[in-house]
């Protein structure tokens, strides 16, 4: 159980992983051929024409989630930094009962591809889908900074290529999967990545395990003599208890108000498909999660922390050091595939939420007031999606050397912020107004991005001040409640009779679902007929 980092692979190109990361291409790519063939409207481009079932969006709504910030970034803050790692993976994955009861089917029955249907649903569209947009790339541009930077130290370590060259290699790849094959092609390449991630991070585990006479404890036992106490209690990463709520809650409310997750739910036939796939993404998510736990402490006692900072000091290649340790370099090469897999995955989602932003909410509903052609609305979309891959590439050279998870833990305060109050309290409360809406949405984006500038994060780590204007590192604790108090107070001063008469109806499609108004029945005397007065039940269209 000693350390065994001597003669290390990484950083050196390893055919295994070589094979399996074209492999994975080939795979994907043909995927992205067939799906580019069924791919011709909007609706099969942005939500794959809602003919994907409950059980494989789960999947795919698991493969968005799982990324390299799961896999590669909480491995390595809990190899680093101990049980305090695990902030991460705890609040993203309690963030689910969130979307499950209050998301999932008001936003597949109210919206078409993006949440920002939902908010403008009642109220005036351009200004809406405006800032609307500029929730959605701000947290998508976060998102892809912390994806890009994990592939670009993936893919540098893997093929002995430099950073730069890596992430370049990664964006084209991952262009190619949106620009043709939209969300069908999106979706199943999810798929895929999932099974292959929760397989291959599963057996790693078992491997850990196997060192210990598979028992965690004796694992964790081994931690403590290793590194003391402190490695199994609270306090090392996050030292400052406000800091900890303020991260988690980013956390846990970000889930439901990231974009490329949300507009998952139109990608089902129905509500309860919607439902039924965070069920099925619910489970998967909560058993990776365990998983990272051990792969955290294994990487941390077969591999040792100093060993992991002194591959990259972000301590993103922990978990494929690890497989190193325990099965050599074939398995170094799977794990590391795999983990390419998943960046590779989740960046499409993400591009493809942008693109979404971009054409539906700005170009279709704003520019062209609805009545955008579909064929220019496909080639807008496909434009968007090539400018929103160079800008990922150029972010991902930009900010190399940070810690994934840290990055995602960012875009999460955003999405917070910006996107989920909004998002409730356009469905939840009849008072909530354009004025509002706006205000909130903009509050939140602005104030999140400001506050993290302000931060240590910014201040002290990236520009080397000696202190921040911001203490906290995480601004979710006072974002969140800000982006509600100012989208309530600003409905109220301004309120809206259209809105608020048209709250009815939001209401019922949100429970029930788009409805045809049933036919006017003029009682004639004859039996059988409806009495005037009592309509028939809507019928579901």
């Amino acid at each position: 159980m000693n350390p065994s980092t001597a003669g290390t692979q990484i950083g050196q190109p390893n055919t295994t992983a070589i094979f399996f990361f074209l492999l994975f291409v080939s795979i994907t790519l043909a995927i992205t051929y067939w799906a580019a063939r069924k791919t011709k409207t909007t609706s099969e481009f942005f939500a794959a024409g809602g003919g994907i079932s409950a059980a494989q969006n789960g999947f795919a709504l698991a493969g968005d989630f799982m990324s390299a910030a799961s896999f590669l970034g909480i491995a390595g803050l809990v190899a680093t930094s101990g049980f305090d790692g695990l902030i991460y993976s705890v609040g993203w994955l309690v963030g689910w009962p969130v979307v499950t009861f209050l998301i999932a089917e008001p936003l597949r029955n109210l919206g078409k591809y993006t949440f920002a249907d939902v908010v403008a649903y009642r109220l005036k569209q351009t200004p809406v889908r405006l800032s609307a947009a500029v929730g959605t790339l701000t947290v998508v541009v976060f998102y892809l900074i912390a994806q890009m930077v994990g592939a670009g130290n993936l893919i540098r370590l893997l093929f002995g290529l430099s950073y730069e060259t890596a992430v370049v290699i990664v964006g084209a790849v991952m262009i190619l999967y949106v620009l043709f094959g939209g969300m069908i092609a999106t979706t199943w390449v999810q798929i895929v990545k999932a099974v292959l991630l929760l397989g291959g991070a599963t057996a790693l585990a078992g491997a850990v395990l196997y060192q210990f006479g598979f028992s965690p404890t004796a694992l964790f036992s081994e931690a403590v003599n290793r590194y003391g106490p402190e490695a199994l209690a609270p306090g090392k990463l996050v030292s400052n208890p406000l800091e900890t709520v303020s991260l988690g809650v980013a956390l846990m409310f970000g889930t439901a108000g990231l974009p490329h997750i949300l507009m998952r739910f139109y990608t089902v036939p129905d509500a309860k498909a919607a439902r039924t796939s965070v069920f099925y993404a619910t489970g998967l998510i909560g058993f990776f999660y365990l998983v990272t736990f051990i792969l955290g402490f294994g990487a941390s006692v077969l591999v040792g922390r100093q060993a992991i900072v002194g591959v990259d000091k972000g301590g993103n290649m922990a978990a494929p050091m690890l497989a190193e340790a325990v099965g050599g370099t074939g398995f170094l090469g799977f794990i590391s595939a795999v983990s390419f897999a998943t960046i590779l995955a989740v960046v499409a989602g993400l591009t493809l939420s942008g693109a979404a932003a971009l054409s539906h909410d700005l170009w279709s509903s704003v520019v062209r007031k609805g009545h955008a052609p579909e064929a220019e609305q496909l080639k807008v979309a496909r434009i968007s999606s090539l400018l929103l891959g160079i800008l990922a590439i150029l972010l991902g050279v930009l900010f190399k050397n940070q810690n994934v998870a840290f990055m995602v833990g960012l875009a999460f305060a955003i999405a917070a912020s910006a996107n989920f109050p909004a998002l409730l309290l356009s469905m939840l409360w009849r008072g909530f107004t354009t004025k509002g809406a706006v205000a909130s949405m903009l509050t939140g984006s602005i104030s999140a991005v400001l506050l993290i500038f302000l931060s240590p994060t910014v201040q002290v780590e990236l520009l080397g001040n000696a202190s921040a204007i911001f203490p906290l590192k995480n601004p979710g604790i006072v974002t969140i409640p800000l982006s509600f108090v100012v989208g309530w107070v600003v409905s109220l001063l301004s309120p809206e009779a259209e809105a608020s008469r048209r709250f009815a109806e939001v209401e019922h499609r949100m429970h029930v679902g788009a409805v045809v108004p049933p036919p006017v029945v003029v009682p004639t005397g004859v039996g059988g007929s409806v009495p005037a007065g009592v309509p028939e039940a809507p019928r579901k269209v």
